[in-house]
């Protein structure tokens, strides 16, 4: 990852379209840009680390970047994947601890960090802003406890139908034959985001195809039979 040194461009557009920024003034908005700091990740390249010492909060600007927790043996778990005009690590920047999670790029990406002290000083200065934040992190809480009630009460079979109909729900194409979604780069990939291990989501995407719920081709599922997939989620607690 690096920094770039160079008088920032106008990042105000960006900004704006942050949650946790709207409805900032334009002045309040060029206070931010003129302190954001401009990085650039590879993919795969670390943003933060878990543990480590918070610098701020970023946004993203372009690209994807993946939260993400890991075990001592190595064994990962996705919390989410944030995109364009997403802020994430917002919660240590607000209780002074190190970051809770890692962050790393999924694909090309270019993000602003806002400066821990400067998004504190926006927030002494206008008190909405830490209240959109609160509502931020609420929302991701939410999430968070529906990750662990899938983890806890859920089989590999029912997540990872519930993960292919959120896919297909969100980015599928509807073709002749049914909806066309793209997967993850790899079934490890796959596993680190439905909290299993690489062997079962290949064992369980053979058992979907071969009960006729979906058609595989590399990385390209066409969903066949949506209503069989739905059912999954009704019964596989």
């Amino acid at each position: 990852m690096t920094s770039v040194p160079e008088p920032s461009p106008d990042y105000h557009e960006t900004l704006a379209k942050v949650a946790i920024f709207s409805g900032l003034s334009l002045e309040e908005l060029g206070f931010l840009a003129q302190r954001a700091v401009p990085r650039h990740c590879s993919p795969g390249e670390i943003l933060f680390s878990e543990g480590e010492q918070c610098a701020g909060l970023y946004v993203v600007e372009r690209g994807h970047i993946r939260i993400f927790k890991s075990s001592a043996s190595g064994r990962e778990q996705v919390l989410s994947i944030d995109g364009p005009g997403n802020s994430v690590a917002e919660v240590p920047v607000f209780d002074g601890g190190n970051y809770p999670a890692s962050g790393s790029a999924v694909d090309h990406a270019t993000l602003l960090l806002i400066r821990k002290q400067d998004f504190q000083a926006l927030c002494l200065e206008h008190p909405q802003v830490a209240l959109k934040v609160l509502r931020v992190v609420g929302t991701r809480l939410r999430r968070l406890v529906g990750i662990i009630e899938e983890l806890s009460f859920a089989t590999v079979r029912h997540r990872l139908a519930a993960f292919l109909l959120r896919l297909a729900q969100r980015e599928g194409k509807r073709t002749a034959e049914g909806v066309e979604i793209e997967l993850p780069a790899s079934n490890q990939e796959l596993a680190s985001q439905i909290g299993t291990v690489r062997e079962l989501v290949s064992r369980n995407l053979s058992r979907f195809q071969a009960e006729g719920f979906l058609k595989i081709e590399g990385r390209s599922i066409v969903i066949l039979d949506q209503k069989a997939l739905e059912s999954e989620l009704d019964g596989a607690q």
